[in-house]
């Protein structure tokens, strides 16, 4: 392995992570912009599993994206009771 290689590793192991919706590892930098206004499946079950890791608090996702409580916590039912399916804005009505 190079030099190059391993400084960029470890580096990138001194940043928090947490094992994101897709099993890769998920940092602050990783997550979706602030400003996202298009919440597509994948985007939610990173906050969501950037919350339970402990990478952002509850607080902390629902002022960086300007969600209500009610909205993680229906994004992390969903989650809980369908998979990452039940993200689905076209299906919520389904999962309900």
């Amino acid at each position: 392995m190079s030099v190059a290689a391993t400084n960029a590793e470890s580096s990138r192991s001194k940043e928090p992570y947490v094992i994101g919706p897709d099993g890769m590892p998920l940092t602050l930098a990783d997550l979706p912009p602030a400003n996202t206004k298009r919440w597509v499946i994948r985007r939610k079950a990173e906050v969501v599993a950037a919350v339970r890791g402990g990478l952002l608090t509850l607080e902390e996702a629902c002022s960086r994206y300007t969600l209500t409580l009610e909205e993680f916590l229906a994004w992390q039912k969903a989650i809980d009771q369908f998979g990452m399916p039940g993200l689905r804005a076209t299906r919520i009505q389904q999962y309900r």
